[in-house]
């Protein structure tokens, strides 16, 4: 069976951050996992739901090529993104999502932080309707795919209410999930590498994966 892991830089819908994109693409495949990962940069400075049914193109295309597992990998607003990939309802089995991995993800379009995505991707009169529909803890049902999710309690732009939201909604709905919170660290720390315990999220993370990516588990809590 093979997985392939897509990795979603953040960059507010506005650029792409660089050590966000090709750093974690290597660390995944270098884990001795036998993962296959790759970059997708999302369109930016576009409305919803444009960078969410180009990233369904992209699954849809790997799975043509014969991956049989789908994971995500996303940061900030990659994060944002990644998630409405693995719970937006959609007729389409072929961008089914098995394993999604977010880092200080923007999670929810209701609060005000963080607003400068929020307008970007939904405009400053999106409606109330709207941003429920495009924030993750709305979308959470007992289908949903299990999660990693990891932030730091310091970061000032996407506060960590962000990953408790959409870690609350993932254990009212059973679904099987992993959530790190570290004590220290900025926004967009990607890696990690250097930056105290935040640093130990991708040796997690990595046993988590290969917890994914092994053989089959009987359904239930992983």
């Amino acid at each position: 069976m093979s997985a392939h892991v897509i990795v979603l830089p953040g960059g507010g819908y506005v650029q792409h951050a660089q050590h966000e994109a090709e750093p974690v693409a290597e660390w995944l495949t270098g884990l001795g996992l036998g993962l296959a990962a790759s970059v997708f940069r999302y369109p930016l400075d576009v409305r919803h739901p444009v960078p969410l049914e180009a990233l369904r193109a992209e699954i849809r295309r790997l799975r043509a090529e014969g991956a049989d597992r789908i994971g995500l990998v996303g940061f900030s607003a990659g994060g944002h993104l990644a998630g409405l990939a693995a719970l937006a309802a959609d007729h389409d089995v072929r961008t089914s999502v098995q394993f999604a991995v977010l880092g200080y993800a923007i999670t929810s379009m209701e609060t005000e932080t963080y607003r400068p995505s929020r307008i970007v991707l939904l405009g400053e009169d999106a409606s109330p309707e709207l941003r429920r529909a495009t924030s993750l803890d709305a979308l959470v049902t007992p289908t949903a795919p299990p999660f990693f999710l990891w932030h730091t309690a310091e970061d000032p732009y996407v506060l960590p209410e962000h990953t408790y939201r959409l870690a609350t909604a993932l254990a009212a709905n059973d679904v099987p999930h992993t959530v790190h919170v570290y004590p220290h660290g900025p926004h967009s720390l990607g890696l990690a590498r250097g930056a105290g315990e935040a640093s130990t999220w991708t040796r997690s993370a990595a046993a988590w994966l290969a917890e994914q990516t092994g053989p089959a588990t009987p359904p239930g809590r992983h």
